[in-house]
């Protein structure tokens, strides 16, 4: 009677059970357990191990994904569960305008800095000061909070491009007439739409 009582779309409430390196079995009554896989956690955060959000024993609302009746197996989403941020990320972060974040992680190419719960942007290497540097922990640190500016919103690839170099150059001149509007200065960074993040893949 499962597929009776667990219909694709509907919510359901259980108890994390196990952690493993691809997602977390949910135990939703004795006997039947479902697999959220790690993919299905957080729409926008890459999850290392299940572990950073979740942990044993854990009361847990998810959202039926699937059921595959012949190889007992039942799907469970949590992101699904929570509305995607990404879709109102331009209008929040337009281009060129000034957004304050922390530094979660760091990479060769640059650090990412968490904006909102959910919603990363990318401070690449090349964005972070006039100088060359060979590192990004040359500048920053885990944990440092960082104003930046806005300089690449694209929803669909769900990236942000930030610029610690260019909101120097937008502070220098004529800082009274920015406080007017946020952004104002945005031209300039337009401009400078020019790194990708062909080296993040």
């Amino acid at each position: 009677t499962i597929d009776e009582r667990y219909q694709p779309g509907t919510r359901v409430v259980g108890k994390v059970r196990n952690l493993t390196d691809f997602g977390a079995f949910v135990e939703l009554e004795p006997g039947v357990d479902g697999l959220l896989h790690i993919s299905d956690m957080s729409w926008t955060r890459s999850v290392g191990h299940p572990s950073e959000i979740l942990k044993k024993g854990q009361e847990l609302e998810t959202q039926i994904l699937n059921v595959d009746k012949e190889n007992k197996r039942i799907s469970l989403g949590l992101k699904q569960i929570q509305p995607d941020p990404w879709t109102t990320v331009a209008q929040r972060y337009p281009m060129g305008s000034r957004v304050t974040g922390k530094v979660v992680r760091l990479t060769d190419f640059g650090a990412f800095v968490e904006l909102e719960p959910g919603v990363d942007g990318l401070l690449h290497i090349s964005q972070m000061s006039n100088r060359p540097i060979g590192r990004p922990d040359e500048i920053v640190s885990v944990g440092d909070e960082l104003t930046l500016l806005v300089i690449r919103v694209d929803p669909n690839e769900r990236r942000i491009g930030l610029s610690l170099k260019e909101l120097a150059h937008a502070i220098e001149p004529g800082e009274a007439e920015e406080r007017g509007g946020q952004g104002r200065r945005g031209r300039k960074a337009k401009q400078r739409d020019d790194y990708d993040y062909d080296d993040e893949d």
